[in-house]
């Protein structure tokens, strides 16, 4: 291991330990990618989790996956008028994003279009340098959105919902078959490997969540993974975001980084609208309807969902289809705002 790793590793130790200690919220998640984003500013040299780090997300996948029974399907046209208004808060978010990048803050044309889109990280990252972005620039705008609105949400969520953030995100460990482990890493690595060669977007999550469901709904795999285990994937999660920000220069942290804040806060209000939006319309509960139009990462929210008990399935759905959306649509206006 090398000595950049370790470093990484022991400060995202001591920042969950800290976390641990002030009975913070989110202490496996938050705690690391705090810790790490503060050394990271004062310049020390960092490295993520590489694969095995990729491998720890499987585990997001297969217990939303797991969550995924014959009710939930049922279930599933219900949420349909909810779906409805993803489109809508694409558009929105474009429309006032990209101005803002683009006059604001100054960027050239592909970095403030994909800066704005609320898509995957990796996705932006790589559409963006394609079309000739400031690859480095993204990086950090994407990672900022994530911080900020990983950072800020579970906030809102204990002050104002009350949500106890800091119950086990599942069963103990010694609760679980270890069949059930078995096949749950099983899936996992196979559904993570699965869609990586067929080209699906997120693979190390929904691969893993798309053979996990029907595992689940052949009765086959009848339990989440233990909580251990998903505390274990929110500490390579907090790595992966606070290491990204290994090297910043003092440009980058007034520029990148303050067009990523002010970005993040606009995306909270405009997902404060839409939530507003559906509970009134009587679409969603209102904490399920703030996760799943909350534009954070992927991983990131499913964490949260499953820590606060929210119905997975609705806040999955939305993002998948935020997601899909920004990675089929993206590229297409993208080529058309050029011309």
């Amino acid at each position: 291991m090398t000595k950049a790793r370790l470093t990484t590793f022991g400060t995202a130790l001591v920042g969950a330990v800290i976390f641990l200690w002030l009975g913070l919220p989110l202490p496996w998640l938050l705690g690391p990618m705090l810790a790490c984003l503060t050394i990271a500013l004062a310049g020390a040299r960092m490295q993520g989790a590489g694969q095995f780090g990729i491998f720890m997300r499987t585990f997001l996948g297969v217990a939303v996956g797991a969550s995924i029974t014959p009710q939930v399907l049922v279930g599933l046209p219900d949420i349909a008028g909810s779906l409805a208004f993803v489109p809508v808060f694409i558009g929105v978010i474009a429309l006032i994003g990209y101005p803002l990048f683009r006059r604001v803050f100054a960027f050239d044309h592909p970095t403030a279009w994909y800066a704005a889109m609320p898509g995957g990280l990796q996705d932006m990252l790589v559409f963006g340098e394609e079309a000739g972005g400031d690859i480095r620039a993204l990086s950090l705008i994407h990672a900022t959105r994530i911080l900020v609105i990983v950072t800020v949400a579970p906030l809102i969520m204990t002050i104002y919902w009350q949500v106890d953030l800091s119950q086990p995100p599942g069963a103990p460990l010694t609760s679980v078959a270890w069949s059930q482990i078995a096949l749950m890493v099983a899936a996992g690595i196979l559904g993570w490997k699965i869609g990586e060669r067929v080209g699906l977007f997120g693979a190390s999550i929904l691969g893993p969540m798309i053979l996990t469901a029907a595992l689940s709904l052949a009765g086959i795999v009848q339990t989440r993974p233990p909580a251990e285990i998903i505390q274990a994937a929110q500490f390579f999660i907090g790595i992966a975001v606070g290491a990204k920000y290994a090297g910043i220069t003092a440009r980058e942290l007034r520029i990148d980084v303050t067009a990523g804040i002010v970005y993040s806060m606009i995306l909270a209000m405009i997902s404060l609208v839409f939530l507003e939006l559906i509970y009134m319309l009587g679409l969603a509960p209102a904490l399920d309807a703030f996760l799943a139009f909350l534009p954070g990462g992927q991983a990131e929210m499913v964490v949260i969902a499953i820590i606060a008990g929210a119905d997975l399935a609705y806040v999955v759905s939305h993002h998948i289809l935020r997601i899909v959306i920004v990675i089929v649509l993206a590229p297409v206006v993208a080529r058309l705002m050029g011309r």
